[in-house]
């Protein structure tokens, strides 16, 4: 507490310094429309990039403009933000002017009008009972206040499990950005409607497994009951849920329902490629978010970004999806930010994703619907169509030909969790890379290493298939849970994974090779939740970690390496 209370007095301090005289906007006139609309917009104008930092470890900024900072105020930052005494401005606007309800079913399926939340849940269902075999309806979790997060499935045989790609779509995950929501409901009655007559749609549909979240927060969207009307960013704790996933800088923030059902989804569909809807401005956003150092398939990221961004500029008019690099940005040279989906779906999932910014204006005015769409929907068929390229493989065993759980691996090119593994069912995996040549390295547990060169050529799909050889004999054992670290050794940080009798608030201990005590603190851990222990201040060397559970006294132990560069 001490060190935090330390943290944010210097953040203070840092403001302070920037604004000698403080001219401060009426207070209560926030305080006023937060508790009014439950959300307020301000903009604060900054001088360097660290302010910037600082200040998103505490609140949620929506947009960097320049030395403008647009952030949005909830009920559980005000009193905080206040505190500061930062110059601000407030962002007056009526976003109920900007929303035409429709009036029935029907109207809501012209996409030029918002529906309502009975209306929306009509729509998903509908979907599935008019394409039953190509369309299937599951519920990710339920909202805080009870509402439903769907999800559709599209694919050519929607109620059998396949071995092809999964890629998924989701949208509105702050509340008040609702363009991506009807675009999502848009795009899927697209591919419903035009399978088997279109032949691009066709081939996606065949050939892949498509996921569409249209509305990943509906209590956000949905704030005053069945229609919206004074949508909010954040969920209805007053979460920002797009600052609410494990981060290894922030690993200790507050999941919240809806943040822990998504995490349990994507980490039970292995998405290869998603993306990530927002508004407020009009640029596609690629990984890192939260490091300023670049991810290692940063040129197939700027590639396929360049190709989203590219594709809209012909599709629409002048001057749209033209910020910062002419419609992409790296996320880090726009603004950091902790606790991003994008970063944990890439770092701790393996996956690929992106954020797409759809508009300049949160919400979107319905009379803008079908322009928006017509501006995106060749670009989010684009996107998808990256899952079919690159290196398609599976990694078997030489003798039994039965799936092998490998890692695959890129010596002198791989970092930050960049790798992938081969499923554990299917021994299937796909390496997304710009053109080139590469060395895989193959390992699995009771495997020789196996290194294979591979040919990525742009546009194409490359496929491979890796027999490894066993080293072990097998025998009949039973497998009893064990606390897991990877990646041991560890550069930075390595992720923990728990069995289940260290789900709770535990003890954590770190020793070196001397019995000396470097770190002694405790932490809740949750299930499917990685523990991540940052170990970048270490010296190279050997180390011990003891986890207790304090309900229990269950207690695991583990060695774990640090290596430097």
């Amino acid at each position: 507490m001490v060190r935090r209370l330390i943290v944010i007095l210097s953040v203070l301090a840092l403001f302070v310094s920037e604004s000698q005289s403080q001219n401060i906007t009426d207070n209560n006139h926030l305080r006023e429309i937060v508790a009014r609309q439950g959300q307020a917009r301000i903009i604060i104008s900054v001088q360097n990039s660290k302010t910037i930092v600082d200040l998103s470890k505490y609140i949620s900024i929506s947009s960097v403009k320049g030395k403008s900072v647009e952030i949005v105020i909830s009920p559980l930052t005000l009193d905080w933000f206040i505190a500061q005494s930062i110059n601000y401005q407030i962002i007056e606007s009526d976003d109920s002017k900007k929303i035409i309800t429709a009036t029935s079913f029907k109207q809501a399926l012209g996409w030029d009008v918002y529906p309502t939340y009975t209306q929306y849940d009509s729509i998903m269902q509908s979907f599935s009972t008019l394409y039953p075999s190509l369309c299937h309806l599951d519920t990710i979790g339920t909202s805080i206040n009870g509402k439903l997060v769907l999800a559709l499935k599209i694919s050519d045989n929607a109620g059998t499990e396949e071995d092809e790609p999964e890629t998924f779509y989701s949208s509105t995950i702050h509340g008040d950005e609702t363009g991506g929501f009807v675009l999502m409901l848009r795009l899927a009655e697209y591919l419903l409607k035009n399978y088997s007559s279109d032949t691009r749609v066709t081939n996606l549909v065949d050939n892949l497994e498509i996921w569409i979240n249209p509305l990943a927060n509906p209590d956000g969207t949905y704030k005053t009951g069945d229609k919206i009307i004074s949508p909010t960013r954040d969920n209805a704790s007053g979460y920002d849920l797009n600052r609410n996933f494990p981060d290894p800088i922030t690993p200790n923030t507050v999941k919240q329902q809806e943040t822990l059902d998504m995490m349990k989804f994507m980490r039970n569909h292995h998405f290869v490629l998603s993306a990530n809807f927002h508004s407020g401005a009009e640029v596609v956003n690629y990984p890192w978010d939260r490091w300023s150092r670049l991810h290692a398939d940063n040129d197939w990221f700027y590639q396929i970004s360049r190709k989203y961004a590219d594709t809209v500029h012909v599709n629409s008019v002048p001057g749209y999806m033209t910020d910062l690099d002419n419609g992409i940005t790296n996320g880090a040279d726009w603004y950091i930010i902790y606790g991003g989906r994008q970063d944990f779906v890439t770092h701790e999932l393996h996956g690929r994703e992106v954020t797409i910014e759809l508009d300049d204006i949160h919400v979107t005015p319905a009379a803008n619907l079908n322009s928006l769409w017509q501006y995106n929907w060749r670009s989010m068929l684009g996107y998808l169509e990256n899952a079919l390229f690159g290196i398609h493989g599976y990694v078997k065993d030489s003798e039994s030909l039965s799936p092998v759980h490998a890692r695959i691996f890129i010596t002198g090119y791989d970092k930050d969790s960049s790798h992938v593994y081969s499923d554990t069912l299917t021994g299937s995996f796909i390496r997304f890379l710009a053109p080139g040549t590469y060395n895989l390295l193959f390992t699995a547990n009771g495997y020789i290493d196996k290194t294979v060169n591979v040919v990525v050529i742009e546009g194409q799909k490359t496929e491979v298939m890796v027999e490894m050889v066993s080293i072990l004999n097998p025998i009949d054992t039973v497998e009893t849970p064990v606390m897991r670290l990877y990646p041991n050794p560890a550069f930075d940080i390595f992720k923990v994974i728990l069995p289940a009798r260290q789900y709770g608030l535990v003890h954590i201990r770190i020793y070196n090779m001397i019995g000396m005590i470097l770190r002694d603190y405790y932490e809740n851990t949750f299930e499917e939740i990685p523990v991540l222990i940052d170990v970048n201040s270490f010296p190279r060397g050997v180390y011990s970690l003891i986890i207790t559970n304090t309900a229990t006294n269950a207690t695991d132990r583990s060695r774990f390496v640090v290596v430097r560069r």
